[in-house]
């Protein structure tokens, strides 16, 4: 597998002065109290960046998280896919060499740290499904620093319902011997106030929904979290 992230390294380097064909950045604010594993109330900013290339896609995130006890996590995935070919198809329309990687550190109120890095790779497809604006599949095998190799399913959309948005993504983790099958449900449904307070950039209200089941592959350990979202668009 190392071959096959050098190999894409290499790709992506050769690419990095592609034509972009459309970008967008963000920042969330989010706060929630039930979140699992750790302190029950964090609050959370996120920043992201999306966009689309001659080459493929690419979308990264920053989540800066700050627990009421003082623990203190940076997590952030970098996730660009390649595109291998535009199928003609109604319904998968591309096919890409889907990449992530995975990165966080930890620092308790307690002295305690940690650190992970894991890799993604595998194959991507666009779906072309009614009202939707996007809805992408990704398939991955999982090169994980701590622990055995898995495999991971990954779905994400985003829609229009009438003046609201809604938008999330779902990771299906196999299990291994370190860790249980994990879903992680993730959905945004959020109103844009731009138009009201006469702002050129989208600036979301709304709420964030996390259902997690068997989080971090610890078995029982299933989060349902809700929590206060701002988002602004620049």
């Amino acid at each position: 597998m190392r071959i096959v992230y050098c190999l894409l390294l290499v790709m992506f380097s050769n690419s990095v002065y592609a034509e972009t064909l459309w970008s967008d950045y963000s920042v969330t604010y989010l706060q929630g109290s039930h979140y699992e594993v750790g302190d029950e109330n964090r609050k959370v900013v996120t920043f992201e960046y999306v966009s689309g290339t001659s080459w493929g896609d690419h979308f990264m995130f920053v989540d800066n998280l700050h627990s009421d006890n003082g623990d203190v996590e940076i997590y952030g995935e970098f996730s660009p896919r390649f595109k291998l070919m535009q199928l003609d198809s109604d319904v998968i329309t591309n096919l890409y060499i889907a990449t992530t990687v995975e990165m966080g550190a930890f620092s308790g109120a307690s002295g305690y740290t940690s650190n992970v890095t894991n890799y993604l790779v595998g194959l991507g497809v666009d779906v072309k499904i009614p009202y939707f604006n996007f809805f992408k599949v990704n398939v991955y095998h999982r090169n994980n620093e701590h622990g055995d190799n898995n495999y991971q399913t990954t779905l994400a959309w985003a829609m229009p319902l009438g003046p609201l948005y809604y938008d999330g993504f779902i990771d299906y983790a196999t299990s291994n011997d370190d860790n249980a099958t994990s879903i992680n449900f993730t959905s945004q449904l959020k109103y844009d106030l731009a138009s009201l307070l006469g702002l050129s950039s989208k600036l979301y209200l709304g709420i964030e929904y996390v259902y997690w089941q068997n989080k971090f592959g610890i078995d029982g350990v299933d989060e349902k979290n809700a929590n206060l979202l701002v988002k602004y668009h620049f």
